[in-house]
């Protein structure tokens, strides 16, 4: 790497380029009471391991201008709270690690000595069972002391699964720049990954990638569209945003996670259906409400996830975190559109994350299915569907599933819970739509509606056949 410097005011921007802010900037936005953690002591070697001529001069230079010994600073502070704050959940905030890194130091860099701080505070995070929150801006690995530079992103990602497997949340903050080995293991590699708008995001840095390479594909707005990152967050809400996350990611009861969460009332005041076709219509009525509604009426404040990491979106299907009569409850929901393979991949994702963290899951069934055309099975829909099969029915934690609206086939059945799946009255579950039911029976059309009624999609019918637990009640302000 170069010696570093940014060649922008520290906090600030020029001209149309992102904001950069320095370590210590940077955890100022989440915190007032940052306490750095004792650094190890271990020294280089004259000129590092590769003896590479002038790198001592050049971690020197570093050092003077940014007031740093490292490409990284390491401590605790209470998120969201104010100095004195205290460190418990709550009004006070809550108590991480953070992680913060100093691009001016040899381009945030990652060596050795990196490598030793970085280990120091994650081992610090499990003792002291502390979520690690992230502030990442980084060139890459540090050329100047080679292989042994680049073998620190495999003790990051040991470090970074053994805090995954005590089951402590980790958040990466993705500033401008966050390229290479960093974004590889720190950034990419954490639980919910917020960024900074206009940052330079991507694993090849400038100077590496295809002179012909769209920059846009390199930014955080780029990455949220593919699927690599759950928002873009402006500084000044920056601090709001993390502690929300911690407070939803933390205040875990390991005696409620198998304690399913309460299926949410239906919020229309629509009777139940005479005919199969009469819960079809009621089901796909534009007026019905839809997850949103069900989210806002259920989640006193939530957070979204986004992505399948994979490199898709699927905007149908919106799963974050919220709290439910004071507890954290997970959400995987469909929007009444053709579930895409991103949202499969997304819930699966959800619900994995859940379990891990030992919090239930709520998920609300509302698609005609599973999205069928040609670029839906490029991007391996069936593969989809069977890991969201899986994650759901490898899940430690409690799901509760409530169809809302259209339960369409395997891509409805794939987000509902075995034995623990509830109907509105405006809803139906079925194994085909009747009119794709009377094609593949070679039915005229007129004979759809009765095969709706064979198919025994009404919610009563689910019921009655043991599909669902139950038709939930209308909320008390919906029969008013």
């Amino acid at each position: 790497m170069p010696d570093g410097g940014t060649g922008r005011p520290r906090g600030g921007r020029t001209g149309d380029g992102p904001a950069r802010f320095t370590a210590r900037e940077a955890v100022a936005l989440l915190a007032d009471d940052f306490h750095e953690l004792a650094s190890p002591t271990a020294e280089y070697a004259p000129d590092g391991p590769l003896s590479w001529q002038g790198y001592d001069d050049s971690r020197a230079r570093a050092a003077a201008r940014t007031g740093e010994q490292e490409s990284v600073v390491c401590g605790t502070a209470t998120v969201g709270g104010t100095k004195g704050g205290g460190g418990d959940n709550g009004v006070g905030g809550t108590r991480a690690v953070l992680i913060s890194f100093e691009f001016g130091f040899l381009g945030g860099s990652l060596g050795e000595r990196t490598g030793d701080r970085l280990e120091a505070a994650y081992t610090y995070a499990r003792e002291h069972s502390l979520p690690v929150v992230s502030l990442i801006a980084t060139g890459g690995s540090r050329m100047q002391e080679g292989m042994r530079a680049l073998a620190q992103l495999q003790r990051v990602a040991r470090q970074s699964v053994l805090t995954r497997e005590a089951r402590l949340p980790q958040l990466a903050v993705l500033r401008d720049p966050t390229t290479g080995g960093g974004w590889a293991t720190l950034g990419a590699g954490a639980d919910v990954i917020l960024a900074l708008p206009g940052a330079q995001v991507g694993f090849a840095g400038a100077r590496v990638r295809p002179q012909d390479a769209d920059p846009y594909a390199y930014t955080a707005e780029a990455q949220l569209e593919a699927g690599a990152i759950d928002a873009v967050v402006a500084p000044d809400r920056l601090r709001a945003e993390v502690a929300l996350w911690l407070e939803l990611l933390t205040t875990v009861d390991p005696a409620t996670e198998r304690v399913a969460p309460p299926p949410p009332r239906a919020l229309a005041a629509t009777p139940l259906p005479r005919t199969g076709w009469d819960a079809v219509q009621q089901a796909r009525a534009p007026e019905r409400p839809r997850a949103q509604a069900y989210l806002d009426a259920y989640f006193t404040r939530r957070a979204a996830i986004s992505g399948d990491r994979c490199g898709g979106a699927d905007p149908g299907m919106v799963c974050g975190f919220g709290k439910h009569d004071g507890r954290t409850v997970a959400y995987a929901a469909q929007c009444g559109t053709a579930t895409r393979p991103a949202g499969f991949r997304t819930a699966a994702r959800l619900v994995r994350l859940a379990g891990r963290l030992g919090i239930p899951v709520l998920t609300l069934v509302d698609t005609p299915g599973a999205a069928n055309d040609a670029e839906a099975e490029r991007a391996a829909a069936g593969a989809a569907i069977a890991d969201l099969f899986a994650a759901v029915a490898a899940s430690p934690v409690s799901i509760t599933s409530l169809v809302i609206g259209e339960g369409g086939s395997g891509g409805a059945l794939a987000l509902a819970a075995p034995d623990n799946t509830w109907a509105t009255p405006d809803s139906y579950f079925s194994v085909i739509a009747p009119e794709l039911a009377a094609a593949i029976l070679k039915r005229p059309g007129d004979e759809i509606r009765s095969t709706a009624d064979q198919l025994r999609l009404r919610p009563q019918d689910l019921a009655e056949l043991g599909v669902v637990r139950g038709i939930v009640e209308q909320a008390p302000e919906q029969t008013r």
